[in-house]
């Protein structure tokens, strides 16, 4: 029943204990994968826009999954990322359908024009 409650005000406790997985996963890496691993990390965190926590968790484990496989097979960062890694990161980001921060801004925005044309569609 605690748990229950606990989890209703800060979020699904096995999501958190997952994330902590994959973070340390990540943080595990050796070099350069690890460097470019928790830069890819950090930058889906602020630019990824998704909130969904289900979500979230698999695209942070996918991110884990390729940054080991890369160092396994000792694959050239570069090549995984290519010339332009916000590019990479935006669209492996996309790949993960979810509910996403913009949403709520989309839906009040599309209102507010809908309102000021007096309801008119």
């Amino acid at each position: 029943m605690a748990a229950k409650w606990i989890e209703t005000l800060t979020g699904s406790l096995e999501q958190k204990k997952q994330y902590k997985q994959d973070k340390a996963r990540i943080d595990g890496l050796p070099e350069p994968y690890g460097t470019a691993a928790k830069a890819m990390h950090r930058y889906l965190m602020y630019a990824g826009g998704v909130v969904d926590g289900d979500t979230l968790i698999t695209m942070f484990t996918d991110l884990a999954d390729l940054w080991e496989r890369a160092a396994v097979d000792g694959t050239p960062v570069r090549d995984i990322v290519g010339d332009d890694p916000a590019e990479f990161a935006e669209t492996f980001a996309q790949a993960y359908s979810g509910k996403q921060w913009i949403d709520k801004e989309r839906a009040r925005f599309n209102k507010a024009v809908e309102d000021a044309e007096g309801g008119r569609k």
